[in-house]
């Protein structure tokens, strides 16, 4: 039987001290995350923060003609609605939920009145967004200069550490929307790893083998961005 998640599975709320924490929970609402589902669109305002405990949501900008790429990734290690605290309201970018699971959200209202008040939750969350920021511009570099191969690696050990699974729920297609390639494109590089024993792939789900063999095929990228959510957040 599966174990409800606490709000404490969020690695944000767990780190918050005990009376922020307590002031937060009776707003806190766990909520279903299904796989696919849109939770905010580009140019839309979230009504809610949200807190992933067992999800993995991605943040995705998609292009006039229907093309789209990943640009950053949370799971229980942050949280989605940045912008909310920051004043802008709304970001070009969409939110989809990347791997079901749950979260639990909170009123934008009422954790930006915390927010604003300063203090530990204040500290925190302008912690996340800097290693946030630090995940959206690797992602560009990383892009930009390494192979599919190496990307596939990057996303999918992403993927894990903001999961606490080794196994993945994922379509190529899906795959390729995150990366902005070809669909024929992720088929030959998850082949390869395949064949490379580093996962096993079939009917969208993956199951990563070698976590050590993806640790060492992976461009620098991974390595920067775990870096920095390590330092800022440490667990």
């Amino acid at each position: 039987m599966a174990i409800k998640p606490t709000a404490r599975h969020n690695h944000l709320l767990a780190a918050l001290p005990q009376a922020v924490y307590e002031r937060l929970l009776p707003n806190l609402e766990l909520v279903p995350m299904p796989l696919g589902e849109v939770l905010s669109t580009s140019g839309g305002e979230l009504p809610y923060v949200y807190f992933p405990t067992t999800c993995i949501v991605s943040l995705v900008y998609v292009m006039a003609n229907g093309s789209s790429a990943e640009i950053a990734v949370t799971g229980y290690e942050g949280l989605l609605g940045v912008s909310l605290l920051l004043g802008g309201q709304t970001t070009p970018s969409q939110a989809v939920i990347q791997s079901a699971g749950h979260a639990y959200r909170i009123r934008a209202e009422v954790i930006k009145h915390e927010f604003e008040q300063g203090g530990p939750l204040q500290h925190l969350l302008l912690l996340y967004t800097q290693a946030l920021i630090a995940q959206m511009a690797q992602t560009a570099v990383c892009n930009r200069h390494h192979s599919l191969d190496q990307q596939l690696c990057r996303w999918l050990l992403l993927s894990l550490d903001r999961l606490r699974s080794d196994n993945l729920t994922m379509t190529q297609e899906l795959i390729a929307n995150m990366l902005g390639v070809r669909r024929q494109g992720v088929a030959e590089a998850a082949g390869n790893l395949q064949k490379a024993g580093l996962i096993d792939y079939r009917r969208g789900h993956i199951t990563v083998l070698d976590r050590h063999g993806l640790e060492a095929r992976v461009c620098e990228c991974y390595a920067v961005v775990k870096g920095e959510y390590d330092r800022l957040l440490p667990r």
